[in-house]
């Protein structure tokens, strides 16, 4: 399995790995900070270097418990190799923030209109981010009230980080996991990770964020697409 060392670790940059095997053009190494698509967070890119030689890491995925990172190269580097991983850091970093900020939209939807509706999906861009309602007779206005909310806790500097706790545990804490199929995960898991954006709220998470709400930046309002009857998605950018 792929020491995944993202999950601990959100800025780190640059790391030493071991080639352990290869499918096709997919490469799975001991340990990686790259982060493969899921969760509403696309992948990270970069480069696997190794005596001399750059590969350029086009895609990371999900391959059952491991990560695989797909290189652009007919000549891989072979199992038992050695590389150093380096990654896009504009391109995470900018998903960092973005994540973070959908986060709290979602606690400000959580907090101030939960017995209204819900967030119920999410999709991040290195430019953008959109985000789904479930909230009955939301507007263009209640939409930029939301994210006038987040800007205010966003310069409240709250810090944030990752942190496990028990399934046991966490499924005693309410809104931790806001849809059915977060809620299944959870009961399904031993260990919980979450992100404590402390003071603010708490969500079960396996992605990468920024340490403090100042690092997000100004949230403005972008554009408002229905969706049905009551749902709406919204899209936003940061500066």
């Amino acid at each position: 399995m792929t020491a995944k060392l993202y999950l601990n670790d959100m800025y780190l940059r640059e790391f030493d790995a071991k080639v352990v095997a290869i499918e096709g053009d997919l490469v799975s190494l001991d340990r990686t900070a790259f982060y493969p698509t899921g969760g509403g967070q696309p992948n990270d890119t970069g480069f696997l270097v190794t005596d001399g030689i750059s590969y350029d890491v086009a895609d990371v995925i999900k391959v059952g418990n491991d990560v695989g990172h797909r290189i652009s190269s007919s000549n891989l580097p072979q199992p038992g190799t050695k590389v150093h991983g380096i990654l896009d850091w504009n391109r995470r970093f900018a998903h960092m923030r973005y994540h973070t900020a959908i986060h709290i939209i979602d606690g400000v939807v959580n907090r101030d209109y939960s017995d209204r509706g819900l967030i119920t999906g999410s999709q991040i861009y290195e430019d953008r981010a959109r985000v789904d309602f479930d909230l009955p007779g939301i507007t263009r206005e209640m939409a930029e009230e939301i994210i006038g909310k987040a800007n205010e806790v966003i310069s409240s500097n709250y810090d944030i980080y990752a942190r496990e706790i028990s399934s046991e545990e966490a499924q005693r804490i309410p809104g931790l996991a806001r849809t059915a199929p977060g809620r299944e995960l959870i009961r399904s898991l031993d260990m919980v990770r979450i992100i404590d954006i402390s003071g603010f709220d708490l969500q079960a998470d396996g992605g990468t964020h920024v340490s403090n709400t100042r690092e997000v930046g100004k949230i403005t309002f972008r554009s408002i697409q229905s969706k049905g009857a009551h749902n709406k998605r919204v899209e936003f950018v940061l500066s």
